[in-house]
């Protein structure tokens, strides 16, 4: 199957958690705390995302599959809508908009310091995410600007182990998973190009 064709059954997928997520609120499914559920459930939808989305580029390398790069974009949007989900279930349904106490919340539990600051760097790569954008930046200034996708996932990794206070496992699983990804990138920009440039200089007729 091409592209064109997976990708509208790949959006719906991803559409998947959310629709999950409001059966469960109209049948009354949620768990005793409907609100602090609906919460960690955008939460982790967003770090998944994220981190799915990471994981195009390494997985593109090592399976040899150059299409996985036509979701990329696609998976990093989901990945802010989920983490704006997550947002504005806690500044609507926690604080229903008094800034005041979510301003000292920032501030004081670091937990939400590390949660804001994710989405904060995750804003403006959602707002870059388009062709006209990319045009408009120029590919080198886009793609350094993208890179901030690095500190975002590392925050929202960061944000998920300091909200935990008893079973810490979950996030360390996240953390495993990012600090694979990273260094599976790492491994690809510093041994492996220039494994390969030794490799090329090695067939040249002398």
């Amino acid at each position: 199957m091409t592209v064109r064709r997976i990708k509208p059954w790949v959006f719906v997928a991803c559409l998947v958690p959310l629709g999950w997520l409001l059966w469960r609120g109209a049948t009354g499914a949620l768990t005793a705390n409907p609100i602090e559920d609906i919460t960690h459930r955008t939460g982790d939808w967003a770090l998944r995302f994220l981190l799915l989305t990471l994981a195009i580029t390494p997985l593109r390398r090592v399976l040899g599959w150059s299409s996985l790069a036509s979701y990329r974009r696609m998976l990093g949007l989901f990945a802010f809508f989920y983490a704006a989900l997550h947002l504005s279930t806690y500044l609507v349904l926690d604080f229903f908009f008094a800034f005041d106490l979510i301003f000292d919340d920032i501030v004081e539990r670091r937990y939400v310091t590390a949660g804001f600051t994710g989405f904060v760097l995750m804003l403006p790569l959602a707002l870059t995410s388009n062709t006209s954008m990319i045009r408009r930046l120029g590919g080198a200034r886009w793609r350094r600007l993208h890179r901030l996708v690095y500190p975002a996932a590392v925050a929202g990794v960061v944000h998920y182990l300091w909200l935990v206070k008893i079973d810490i496992t979950p996030p360390l699983v996240y953390a495993a998973v990012l600090t694979l990804l990273l260094g599976v990138r790492l491994w690809f920009r510093y041994a492996a190009r220039p494994a390969a440039s030794a490799g090329a200089r090695a067939t040249l007729p002398t």
